[in-house]
């Protein structure tokens, strides 16, 4: 997907880009390979592959969810090189992201990137998603936190629901075939105060492969018990 095609595909979904935010882009994939020959962030480099399937990719959650109408506060877990969050962030500029993420070198590399990109409204930490999640000034403060393909859906939802607001949104970017693993985390949802709303399917351009975005409403407080230690949840998971 070239930058021709991006821009199209994005303006079929109502979402026009800037002159400014193109640019936000083209800076946003040199800096990333840039960092990439000195620490491993994506196995992802050429340019087109970058923008269907880490930009592109990254903006689809906004076709079903609404981030435009109004300041939202998003927390991204697992963000690695800053997807889906930045991304996000370059096409509504309003919103107010964190990310945490587990590895220093990503956080060290995110900061330099919003540095580059001029980003307003952005904080980065270096921190376990269990041990983030317990802290008060974080704990269900987010009115969305968002992972995009972190890890299975009953681990998941203990890391990242205990930082959703009651009335606030998680929202899962997957790929094919989850219909199983929606199954079998149903219960990890509710445990943590969730309710499944939607599973949105839809293809990615040109390679025509298989995306969904789940969307999960936090409807209860979640038990304070929530995440146990780090390694836990991937170790024995709610299920």
């Amino acid at each position: 997907m070239n930058e021709l095609q991006f821009q199209s595909a994005l303006k079929e979904y109502g979402i026009e880009l800037d002159d400014s935010q193109l640019n936000q882009f083209n800076l946003y994939y040199e800096t990333l390979v840039e960092w990439n020959n000195k620490m491993n962030l994506t196995a992802i480099t050429d340019q087109k592959e970058v923008y269907l399937k880490h930009f592109f990719d990254s903006i689809s959650a906004a076709f079903y969810y609404d981030f435009a109408s109004k300041p939202l506060s998003i927390c991204d877990v697992g963000a690695g090189a800053g997807f889906p969050s930045i991304p996000l962030k370059i096409v509504f500029p309003h919103l107010k992201i964190t990310i945490v993420d587990s590895l220093k070198k990503r956080i060290t590399f995110l900061n330099h990137l919003a540095e580059q990109l001029e980003l307003n409204d952005v904080a980065f930490y270096h921190d376990r998603a269990e041990t983030f999640a317990k802290n008060k000034l974080f704990r269900e403060s987010f009115d969305v936190v968002i992972a995009r393909a972190v890890a299975r859906t009953s681990v998941l939802s203990e890391l990242c629901i205990p930082l959703v607001k009651v009335d606030g949104s998680f929202i899962m970017m997957k790929g094919p075939n989850i219909d199983e693993e929606l199954q079998t985390g149903k219960l990890a949802i509710k445990t943590l105060g969730g309710e499944l709303l939607d599973n949105s399917r839809f293809n990615l351009p040109i390679e025509d492969s298989e995306r969904h975005i789940v969307h999960v409403e936090k409807v209860r407080i979640s038990p304070k018990k929530y995440p146990r230690k780090p390694g836990t949840p991937n170790k024995e998971p709610i299920e």
